[in-house]
């Protein structure tokens, strides 16, 4: 029996979804709704963190729920539906951001409505990264788990394809990140390679872009 670990593509986006949420709640909870400029990037923020939830979703509705279902049917069923809940919950929160300039209410509403969004999320992932591995791990190939990474990433607007790795880059453990990186290099023009590094210089601590350096021999 193999010992190799098997590819799994939720790892780095779901770890980079994680911090998102977790710093947008937080932001939401300390916001003054009084403060022009503090709902003014609360907005901004949570906002954009709605925006790739939807996109998310809709990249695994499309490619990976389609690829499972097509070997395993029925294996998505669960967490479909939770996709459908997810999407009356984003469209909520958006609607609630307009009111929350001045009102306490709407801002503590916001919160709250985040926080249970935030909570199921996270188990959410946790049964896409146990249950829908182990299907696709069974059906399929890593290259072709591969093949279905690389047609999300495709698929990805250049907007879409920043905010991602502005919140997975940061978020990821130095291998982690060395192997993105890295692949990224070999793989992509010189100055998307150049542009992601100056996207996450600023966002990784001495430490972290010191191992980056050592590994990436820059």
């Amino acid at each position: 029996m193999s010992t190799t670990p098997r590819y799994d593509i939720y790892a780095f986006i779901h770890k980079g979804l994680r911090a998102f949420m977790a710093h947008a709640l937080l932001r939401a909870g300390r916001c003054d709704s009084h403060d022009a400029a503090e709902v003014a990037v609360l907005r901004a923020e949570v906002g954009a963190l709605m925006d790739i939830c939807a996109a998310h979703l809709a990249h695994e509705n499309k490619v990976i729920h389609a690829a499972i279902e097509s070997r395993s049917p029925g294996a998505c069923e669960r967490i479909a539906g939770e996709h459908l809940e997810h999407q009356a919950a984003i469209a909520e929160l958006r609607a609630l951001l307009p009111l929350v300039p001045g009102n306490p209410a709407a801002a503590q509403t916001l919160y709250r409505r985040l926080a249970a969004f935030v909570a199921h999320n996270y188990e959410h992932m946790g049964v896409e990264e146990s249950l829908h591995n182990e299907a696709l791990w069974a059906t399929h190939s890593d290259e072709e788990i591969h093949g279905l990474h690389d047609r999300i990433v495709g698929s990805q607007s250049p907007d879409e394809m920043q905010l991602a790795l502005r919140w997975m880059l940061p978020h990821l453990n130095p291998a982690e990140r060395a192997l993105m990186l890295g692949g990224m290099r070999a793989n992509a023009p010189r100055e998307v390679f150049e542009g992601v590094l100056s996207l996450v210089r600023p966002l990784l601590a001495g430490h972290d872009w010191q191992k980056l350096s050592t590994a990436l021999a820059l």
